[in-house]
């Protein structure tokens, strides 16, 4: 079999796409039929059996609606493709109700109640014009239902009897009786056709239910709506519905203003421009099914923001790359806690404004939180060059500038409440996020243009970051109390209420906890360095090694383990935020009863001061002795041993878990 060269690859690709846009287009109807149910009203002083019926085939058609929404491609495909051969057949029986019974083909006038003359107005013209119009759809309707040759000709014959019966100039009623009975035969000939297909129905609907029952029970009711989500494209198909509508809206609006100030002129002013915005912003929101559309209108914005500043800064990570998620769910969230499509237009207008500004002002945090790993790696790693710093940097001051601009603007516009608190919350918050990590970035490129290990550096970076922490903290405690108040005085809800109980379990209390822990874990481990000995002066030049951690030497001091082990204080301490074992040998670095223990011999030779040089080089003989010993052990042995004892963490895991406490 050839392989295939790289245009074919790109024509089936762009076939691909075709037939993806293509089924995508084919499902934005069924949105198109739930939203008008939705938005429809009925009158409650009808009886309870009308609004029962009505009711009932409200939930029928939203049922139906979304079974065609998640039927497969093929199936979606046939469904459109017989609804297609359905409609032509209507189409054709309307015509020759229409042209038999209100069309004088003598007088050639047309009695169209709009009085639209859209076909020829002499008499052999208009039989030739219908004529050609049944054979199209006749060939039509047989070509969609596949049907045979023979039966198709007699369809197609069945069609052109009534337009035959208007050129003999047969009677009125017996014209009347042609159509009837043309209609009655092709409507016998569709109930047939579709009988037929039931069989295929039958085993398609049997093949899908056993396929989403086995999916169910292995993968959950989750993966499923998940699969489902993703194979449907139903993003797309949000955008297309949500643009589709406010297309269709704008172009009435347009022609309702081009009659209003009676001109013919594409242009308008600006003072109509806004109105027109500001009601199509209206209407862009007004149920349910536009707020998910222009959800995911904003997804795409996002996203594509997203990786334009990844580029821009340099990022490589792909946990960053979830902007296009994180801001529709949060509009969507927003939307739902504000009541945004049960709201008055005016008050919607209001309402959406406002969102948008706390929605601006998390998206500025999460960009934020995409540039700050690459603000301390720049830093970091000493890297020198100008224009891997500026983009961001740049970044940074615009994430500095943009929420303080945008709180001022707000100050100068609105009275304080509690929306207007809550965004200045975000910007000050924001702000402070910036400054620290600017500062931690300053701290970290000092360190790294003096070259010489600076000690205290580490106790800097924490006291920056503990205070941005700590006020981070406050804020949150702060904008709960905001909720609290928003909720039991201004507008109260059950998801306002949810909401507020994970802003308290997730930005207060693992906050507070997280940030005790890491206070702990450094008290600890000041404790553990400050317990052990320090060599310093001519004893530290007999080392003649490297810490075994930063790989640097030995300048000022190093401090002892219980093993013989020798380490930077800063180094050590660092390792004993993770774990409580050497780096070297897994022994304990700190005991509680402090005993001098030296079973274990030094990686450099090096005797410590306290230690006797005899004592020691007997440990070591014996220790050697023990070795050769349990080389001769066997593998059951070790496995016995090890489960025993427990698997050791290796030294590049626990280094990884380090980096990532640290940061």
């Amino acid at each position: 079999m050839a392989a295939v060269g790289p245009p074919q690859q790109q024509v089936r690709m762009a076939r691909q796409r075709v037939w993806a846009a293509l089924e995508v287009a084919l499902r934005v109807p069924c949105l198109y039929i739930i939203d008008a149910i939705f938005n429809s009203y009925y009158d409650s002083s009808q009886s309870r059996f009308s609004i029962g019926v009505q009711i009932f085939l409200r939930l029928l058609g939203i049922f139906l609606s979304s079974i065609v929404l998640i039927l497969s491609q093929r199936s979606l495909f046939k469904f459109y493709t017989y609804s297609a051969a359905f409609l032509l057949a209507a189409t054709s029986v309307l015509v020759n109700y229409y042209a038999s019974l209100h069309i004088d083909f003598y007088g050639a006038y047309n009695t169209s109640a709009f009085g639209i003359e859209l076909l020829p107005r002499k008499g052999p013209s208009l039989w030739m014009a219908l004529i050609v119009l049944q054979l199209t759809l006749g060939i039509g309707y047989g070509t969609l239902f596949q049907i045979h040759s023979i039966y198709s000709q007699l369809i197609i014959l069945d069609l052109l009897v009534p337009v035959i019966g208007l050129i003999t100039e047969l009677p009125l009623h017996i014209r009347e009786r042609l159509v009837f009975t043309s209609s009655l035969i092709l409507i016998l000939n569709t109930v047939l056709v579709l009988a037929m297909k039931l069989k295929w129905f039958y085993y398609s609907t049997r093949y899908v239910y056993l396929l989403v029952r086995h999916m169910y029970r292995i993968y959950g009711l989750q993966l499923l709506m998940e699969d489902t989500w993703k194979r449907i494209r139903f993003p797309d198909i949000l955008r297309v519905f949500w643009l589709t509508r406010i297309t269709a809206q704008a172009t009435v609006l347009m022609y309702i203003l081009r009659m209003a100030n009676e001109t013919d002129s594409f242009f308008i002013s600006w003072d109509d421009f806004w109105d027109l915005i500001s009601n199509l912003i209206i209407s862009g929101c007004d149920s349910t099914l536009t707020v998910l559309g222009m959800s995911a209108v904003i997804s795409s914005v996002a996203h594509y923001l997203g990786l334009g500043i990844l580029a821009f800064i340099g990022s490589t990570e792909d946990d960053d790359r979830r902007l296009g998620f994180v801001a529709p769910v949060l509009f969507f969230i927003l939307a739902l806690q504000t009541g945004l499509s049960g709201l008055r237009p005016e008050e919607r207008l209001i309402r959406l404004s406002r969102n948008m500004c706390l929605l601006f002002t998390a998206v500025l945090h999460f960009i934020h939180g995409m540039t700050d790993p690459v603000l301390m790696s720049l830093s970091a790693s000493h890297v020198s060059s100008f224009r891997r710093h500026f983009p961001v940097l740049f970044v940074s001051a615009c994430l500095f500038i943009l929420p303080f601009s945008l709180g001022r603007v707000l100050w100068h516009r609105y009275e304080l409440n509690t929306w207007l608190f809550a965004v200045t919350a975000f910007c000050v918050e924001l702000c402070l996020k910036v400054i620290v990590s600017l500062t931690v970035y300053t701290l970290f490129m000092i360190d790294g243009y003096y070259n010489v290990l600076w000690e205290k550096l580490d106790d800097y970076v924490y006291y920056v970051r503990s205070t941005g922490n700590i006020i981070e903290f406050i804020f949150g405690v702060v904008m709960f109390g905001n909720g609290a108040y928003t909720m039991m005085f201004e507008s109260g809800s059950k998801i306002r209420a949810f909401m507020m109980c994970l802003h308290a379990y997730f930005n207060i209390y693992l906050q507070a906890k997280n940030g005790w822990k890491t206070f702990m874990n450094r008290r600890t481990a000041v404790k553990k360095i400050n317990s052990l000995p320090e060599v310093k002066g001519s004893n530290l030049r007999g080392i003649g090694d490297v810490c075994a951690i930063c790989y640097q030497e030995f300048a000022s001091s190093a401090r002892v383990t219980r093993c013989n082990h020798y380490f930077h204080a800063l180094c050590l301490r660092k390792w004993l935020y993770i774990q409580d074992t050497c780096p070297m040998c897994h022994q304990k670095v700190y005991i509680e009863d402090t005993k001098n223990n030296s079973d274990i011999p030094n990686n450099s030779g090096f005797i410590a001061p306290d230690e006797n040089p005899e004592e020691a080089a007997r440990e070591a003989a014996a220790e050697s002795d023990r070795e050769l010993n349990e080389d001769d052990s066997t593998d059951c042995d070790d496995d016995v041993q090890r489960e025993r004892n427990g698997v050791i963490q290796h030294t590049d895991t626990a280094a990884e878990e380090f980096n990532e406490d640290t940061d």
